[in-house]
């Protein structure tokens, strides 16, 4: 698997190039937005990791000429911006996921995983537990092949939850993903405890099958086919 590092942090990108040589991942190297796209034009990658704040070309920039010379190639925002809305911009411009910076290097190899898994082809925009089918390019949810309306931030938390099928989730990495810098750690809590309420009520989980609470952590979707 060739994996593309696009960063202007040296020290940064050098240290994930290392954990992924180590786990026998083929890794490339971009430190600004131009030099990005000769080796995405020129070269074929299974994964792209994208910093958004860049020189030359930004992120933003990058992701938009290559979804319109239509290379689908997956790609993990890294970013250090902490507003939502900067983080939906970059999904709907699309990209695949997002980390924001400072992040653990176990979850950006799980999310390298998941998103290696997915593949390039449509069913990689898809995300589906049970009845529930989400699609993360175009942002829609399904119950039932029914639409179900969701807030933009209630559809993070069920899109992040599947992300992390089989794992619990903490709220504090909940409110990490969702609200960036924007969330309150003394308000926190309950807030997510009111979407969490929410959104179950939205996808006919009022007794936590789906969204199941994990006492003392926080939330997870499980796969009971496994």
């Amino acid at each position: 698997m060739r994996i593309l590092i696009i960063d202007d942090e040296p020290e940064l990108i050098h240290q994930i190039r290392q954990i992924l040589l180590k786990q026998r991942y083929t890794v490339d190297m971009a430190y600004d937005g131009e030099e990005a796209l000769e080796r995405i034009f020129v070269d074929s990658y299974d994964l792209i990791l994208l910093d958004i704040m860049l020189p030359k070309l930004d992120g933003y920039s990058v992701i938009n000429e290559m979804r319109r010379e239509n290379v689908k190639t997956p790609v993990l925002m890294l970013t250090a911006k902490g507003m939502t809305e900067d983080k939906i911009k970059g999904l709907d411009m699309g990209a695949d996921d997002y980390l924001t910076k400072p992040f653990s290097m176990g979850e950006l190899l799980a999310r390298i995983r998941v998103l290696l898994r997915r593949g390039n082809d449509l069913a990689s925009s898809v995300l589906q537990k049970d009845k529930i089918r989400i699609n993360t390019a175009s942002r829609e949810v399904f119950l039932d092949d029914n639409p179900v309306s969701l807030t933009p931030k209630e559809f993070l938390i069920l899109e992040f939850l599947l992300y992390n099928m089989n794992r619990a989730v903490s709220r504090f990495n909940i409110a990490e993903h969702v609200w960036g810098e924007e969330f309150d750690t003394y308000s926190m809590s309950n807030n997510i405890d009111v979407h969490i309420k929410n959104l179950r009520r939205k996808i006919n989980d009022p007794g936590g099958q789906v969204i199941r609470t994990v006492r003392g952590v926080g939330y997870m979707i499980k796969d009971d086919s496994q």
